[in-house]
């Protein structure tokens, strides 16, 4: 008898005593992994106090400077039309020379107004494009209500859009002749692709 109630004992404490002797295990590895944490921390806190880099005027490059030929043949207050032209007339063939590259500027900045003219069309078609769909939208729920002549305030807000949108039409229509009259032809825009239900 004293043998089945000493097994029945251990049964009972040996469960009880696992339970307790788990948690106590599982808390020591975490005590370990928040020293490692800690270190790991200290270490990078180390590693990361390298200075910042202080920019100053010795730091930088030094700015390119502008060409002589071009500060002896721009005119200045005193100096005459003539006095510029004796300076410019030793040097021979640089009147052609000096055409070709007011001529490429030219070209260069007509290019980049072009540019943002087609962004700026770009940008206002999308902007067309939002109104038109917010509009449409706007009318589905409009016309769908039952009593829809009685609503006021919802007409009056269809028209405001509309008048939005044909004035966004009319200045994407400005824009557009005034890219036409640089010269240049609109690139197609690819149609965007229906939004997902």
């Amino acid at each position: 008898m004293r043998h089945t109630t000493m097994v029945r004992t251990l049964a009972l404490i040996l469960p009880l005593a696992c339970s307790f002797a788990l948690p106590l295990a599982a808390q020591d590895s975490e005590n370990t992994s928040v020293a490692e944490a800690a270190r790991r921390s200290r270490e990078q806190k180390k590693a990361s106090t390298k200075p910042a880099p202080v920019i100053t005027d010795d730091t930088l490059p030094p700015a390119p400077t502008p060409a002589p030929a071009a500060a002896t043949n721009a005119p200045t207050g005193q100096q005459s039309a003539a006095t510029a032209e004796g300076a410019a007339a030793p040097a021979g063939s640089n009147t052609s020379d000096q055409n070709a590259p007011s001529a490429a500027d030219e070209a260069e900045q007509k290019k980049k107004d072009v540019e943002a003219l087609k962004q700026e069309i770009a940008a206002l078609q999308d902007e067309v494009d939002l109104a038109h769909r917010s509009l449409l939208l706007d009318q589905d729920a409009f016309y769908s209500k039952p009593d829809f002549s009685n609503d006021e305030n919802g007409k009056a807000k269809l028209e405001a859009e509309q008048a939005d949108l044909k004035q966004k039409q009319d200045d994407l229509s400005q824009l557009k002749a005034k890219l036409a009259d640089l010269g240049a032809a609109e690139e197609p825009k690819t149609p965007a692709p229906p939004p997902k239900p």
